[in-house]
């Protein structure tokens, strides 16, 4: 799971959340995103750390966690983490009530799951244990049964990683997307283009 590519999770960003109960618009997902990028500034100029505004603090660094392992830093950016995922979700989840109940089930499914395997809440389990258990959530069709719940769960957070990282400057960038820039030198599409496609600029 910790190896999913980054191109991967982009797939998944274009497609629907699979449950309704995480399930936003992209109009939600841009103010989410305004949100967090002002909370991480208000936080750069007060040197104070984010305060959750709908997750409690366990939840959200177990959020902080499980999105990380998502989406790792690498030598291209950075990772959830740096992009403000954590709040990008945290703010994803204001005045939602059944988003909020979706989201603190499957933390708590989480939670209970880690503790039933291994005897500890998913923040103290040791990173392969943790590894052990999303491997099985992270791939619906290989999935047994009864981590279905599960499943549901960690696919919507997913999405919701692919979805905070890619709407942030990290993410841009790390797209190398070169669109919303003014080129003044711009001479045209170059002439063998033209002609290999068959046009020709009007005269």
């Amino acid at each position: 799971m910790t190896n999913i590519p980054r191109r991967d999770a982009l797939q998944r960003l274009v497609a629907a959340p699979i449950a309704a109960g995480l399930a936003w618009t992209t109009t939600e997902a841009r103010v989410a995103r305004a949100r967090a990028d002002r909370a991480r500034q208000a936080m750069a100029d007060s040197q104070a750390a984010y305060e959750p505004q709908f997750l409690t603090a366990h939840e959200y660094e177990t959020v902080t966690d499980l999105t990380e392992m998502i989406l790792p830093a690498d030598d291209r950016s950075g990772g959830a983490i740096d992009a403000g995922v954590p709040e990008f979700i945290d703010f994803m989840m204001l005045d939602q009530p059944a988003r909020q109940i979706a989201m603190r089930q499957g933390l708590g499914w989480l939670d209970a799951e880690c503790e039933r395997r291994f005897g500890r809440r998913f923040l103290e389990c040791s990173e392969r244990d943790r590894a052990r258990l999303l491997d099985e959530i992270a791939w619906p069709d290989r999935a047994p049964e009864h981590v279905n719940q599960g499943v549901v769960f960690f696919s919507n957070v997913r999405d919701l990683t692919a979805t905070g990282f890619w709407t942030s400057r990290a993410g841009i960038d790390d797209l190398q997307y070169l669109g919303n820039r003014v080129r003044f030198n711009w001479q045209g599409c170059p002439a063998d283009v033209l002609q290999e496609l068959g046009v020709r600029y009007n005269d």
